[in-house]
């Protein structure tokens, strides 16, 4: 039996790109997003693709905590052990502290912070039975660093890394791996329709591939962080 990954937000970016590159060394998936058309474009793609892989899509808003439940539900009554969980579901809302717009706080909070913590409770106890597996925690250089118009973002996210940290230490000696990933600007759906040259931007696939290189580790090793940027620096 296959390898099995849960990748939280897989129908555009790097969650796709993750699911491609765990696809090509015969990962089993299960992803969620809240556009259903998007993952039924995903299930087509994928089987052509990906013969030998399965792929179990499940419409979830993670933002709303009765839909977040239920993903995690159907994953858990599928009775398989997760060998790679990885937290992805995040958005962005620009504005600054003062002047975004109300509610901005609340929405990235939910979605980017209280999603991950959602699922990593559901699903990471699983793998500390097991004792093995790998988290991986899609964090972002505003984890790390301030920026302008950034907002309420920076604060999800860093707590996010924040998050991430508290979960290493728990799970030292679980067997259980924690990776922070805090990519840079990555040439994703978000930045649609910005006057910028696309090779400015990271590739998604570029962040898949670190994810997977860090997987493969020997168990005697963790790589805490990924902090990745394009080679021109920040935007």
């Amino acid at each position: 039996m296959n390898k099995l990954i849960v990748v939280t937000g897989g129908t555009k970016g790097i969650g796709k790109s993750i699911i491609q590159k765990y696809a090509n060394e015969g990962f089993d998936i299960i992803t969620c997003a809240r556009n259903n058309d998007n993952l039924l474009a995903l299930k087509d793609e994928f089987s052509a693709k990906y013969p030998d892989s399965s792929l179990k899509t499940i419409q979830t808003d993670l933002s709303k905590k009765d839909q977040t439940m239920n993903f995690i539900d159907q994953v858990l009554q599928l009775n398989r052990p997760i060998e790679v969980l990885v937290n992805n579901t995040g958005t962005y809302i620009p504005g600054t502290i003062l002047e975004e717009q109300e509610g901005a706080l609340e929405s990235m909070i939910e979605t980017n912070l209280y999603s991950a913590y959602r699922v990593s409770r559901g699903l990471i106890p699983g793998m500390k039975e097991m004792k093995q597996g790998h988290v991986f925690m899609i964090c972002s250089t505003a984890s790390i660093m301030p920026y302008e118009n950034g907002g309420s973002y920076c604060i999800a996210k860093f707590g996010m890394l924040g998050m991430t940290k508290v979960l290493r230490k728990e799970l030292y000696s679980s067997g259980v791996k924690v990776t922070a990933v805090l990519p840079g600007a990555t040439f994703t759906a978000s930045w649609e329709g910005v006057d910028i040259p696309e090779d400015r931007f990271m590739k998604p696939e570029d962040v898949a591939s670190a994810i997977f290189n860090a997987y493969t580790m020997s168990s005697r090793t963790v790589v805490e962080e990924i902090l990745i940027r394009p080679q021109l620096g920040d935007l």
